[in-house]
């Protein structure tokens, strides 16, 4: 048996859905972290913090906890200088040395590639290995140096700088935290204060994450991952084979994002420290400039800040500045701002072209609806169609639908095999009712898949978010100003209390029951 848990543990990696974590590294990080915060150890507490966030990550790889540690002590040192000399040269050079190592890291191998292909070329290039969370603790702390040379940023102490980059519940997959919203956090006096009502809304938490990730995403992605591969080996699938492999897919990431945002938030409250809300029930939006304010919220605001904002105030300047007419208006203003900066959402997912056309292409969807807005504003007030249940759904399936087609982009390999899928989804390759218990592409597909998808269907619809279910019984769930809580008038709400304790164990009990290894988060790969 020790045998066993041996081998098990040095093969394992680091996931919230490992028992290594649940049961050695969650369990020891709490305790030392409480023990010493309980006796006013403040520098021992945050030291011990940033010592077991950085040996999570190098469970993974421990040679990437020198690239983790020299980038904060990169950054912490340009933040110095900054805050001395705040100059533009200073600013780029900072910048310049965190998208260089990101560039390298990401996007090296992606450029080689394609620079083989238009010029013909056999340039190898070593496979570089991506680091995990490169991209989030790259962003968060050149939004620092940016805020620290408009001066909206102070000088920290530098262990709460070395918690704010490594704190391992976001260091992975996010969110993008804001030195504004996180620092204040692990001042003395607020670090250590333990509130029971905290760590019980926190467990709770993780719980519900826990269980959209084991039991509901994993599940339903035996449904997704044959009709993909089927496609990429050039494959025709059915009308109802590519539209029962796209829905799955979406559900799949939906409880697989959601699943880990809240297992994020979960234990940053284990911690007495509340992170951002970074989803937000984006199904239910209307329409698509609503579902980019509820999916991946983080990634969004910091793209919207430091990337849309400031070209589309400049070009508006210009616009104002030569008097041009609405449609030159429209296009610098509105149009040329928003695909640049769905140009970098796409890349910023991976470095491949099926990312980039999924970035273009919600670019393009904003751009429509930027249009569709004006069009409405355009028609006198009383002459509109009034904002009812019908044009909520309405909206809802539209923007839902759009959201299908772009997920089937984002998750093939190629665009090749993604094209191979639309067409069977728009009814290019025939539509055939399939007998529901035929065994084609998906095995079983017809018989369990189907009825993942309902499932799916009716929790992603009906069922509260977790910030509905626990609102108001802790600090967790704060409007940081990128989100607006639609606080409903929820019959069930969670308690700090025994009924709720047993039900939640039972949930736990039955997440467990459903490991069959350890599945890596989707966004672990950004």
């Amino acid at each position: 048996m020790y045998l066993y848990l041996s081998k098990y543990v040095l093969k394992s990696n680091m996931l919230y859905n490992s028992y290594i974590f649940l049961f050695l590294f969650l369990p020891i990080t709490l305790f030392g972290f409480h023990f010493l915060s309980k006796f006013g150890h403040y520098k021992l507490t945050l030291s011990w913090l940033v010592a077991a966030s950085l040996f999570f990550y190098g469970w993974w790889n421990p040679i990437y906890i020198a690239l983790l540690v020299g980038s904060a002590l990169f950054n912490y040192a340009a933040s110095f200088v900054l805050l001395n000399k705040p100059h533009k040269f200073f600013l780029s050079l900072g910048i310049l040395g965190n998208l260089g190592a990101l560039v390298y890291f990401k996007y090296a191998n992606f450029f080689v590639d394609n620079i083989n292909i238009l010029l013909d070329n056999n340039i190898i290039l070593e496979q570089i290995i991506l680091p995990l969370g490169i991209s989030f603790f790259t962003f968060q702390q050149i939004t620092y140096l940016v805020d620290t040379y408009l001066g909206k940023a102070k000088e920290y102490d530098f262990l709460q700088y070395c918690l704010f980059v490594t704190f391992f519940p976001q260091l992975i997959a996010g969110p993008i935290v804001h030195h504004k919203k996180m620092m204040p956090q692990f001042a003395k006096g607020v670090l250590e204060k333990l509130k029971l009502e905290n760590l019980a809304a926190g467990i709770t938490t993780f719980i519900i994450g826990l269980f959209k990730k084991v039991v509901l995403a994993d599940n339903i992605a035996f449904f997704a991952t044959p009709g993909f591969n089927a496609a990429e080996h050039g494959f025709n699938l059915t009308f109802f084979e590519a539209w029962g492999a796209a829905l799955a897919y979406t559900f799949q990431l939906y409880f697989d994002f959601s699943g880990y945002s809240d297992m994020a938030v979960g234990l940053g409250l284990m911690f007495g420290i509340a992170l951002p809300i970074n989803f937000l029930s984006p199904f239910k939006t209307k329409n698509i400039s609503e579902f980019w304010r509820c999916w991946h919220i983080s990634l969004s605001k910091f793209i919207r800040d430091y990337l849309y904002y400031p070209i589309s105030l400049l070009l508006t300047r210009y616009v104002l500045n030569k008097n041009l007419g609405n449609i030159s208006a429209f296009i610098l203003s509105i149009f040329i701002p928003t695909m640049f900066a769905f140009f970098w959402v796409g890349l910023w997912h991976g470095a491949a072209w099926h990312f980039v056309l999924f970035g273009l292409l919600h670019g393009t969807y904003i751009v429509i609806y930027n249009i569709w807005i004006k069009i409405i504003n355009m028609i006198p007030e009383d002459k509109r169609i009034k904002k009812n249940n019908i044009t909520n759904f309405i909206g809802r399936f539209i923007t839902f639908t759009a959201v299908i087609f772009s997920l089937v982009i984002f998750r093939a390999e190629t665009i090749d095999g993604a094209s191979n899928i639309i067409e069977s989804m728009l009814g290019m390759n025939g539509i055939e009712f399939i007998d529901m218990f035929q065994i084609g592409v998906f095995g079983a597909f017809p018989r369990m898949g189907i009825a993942w998808i309902i499932l799916s269907l009716l929790i992603v619809n009906f069922l509260p978010n977790t910030q509905q279910f626990i609102l108001n019984q802790s600090k967790v769930f704060i409007n940081w100003g990128d989100a607006t809580l639609n606080e409903l008038n929820q019959k069930i709400k969670w308690k700090p209390t025994l009924y709720w304790g047993i039900f939640f164990a039972i949930m736990l009990t039955v997440s467990l029951i459903s490991f069959s290894g350890t599945s890596e988060f989707l966004y672990f790969s950004f």
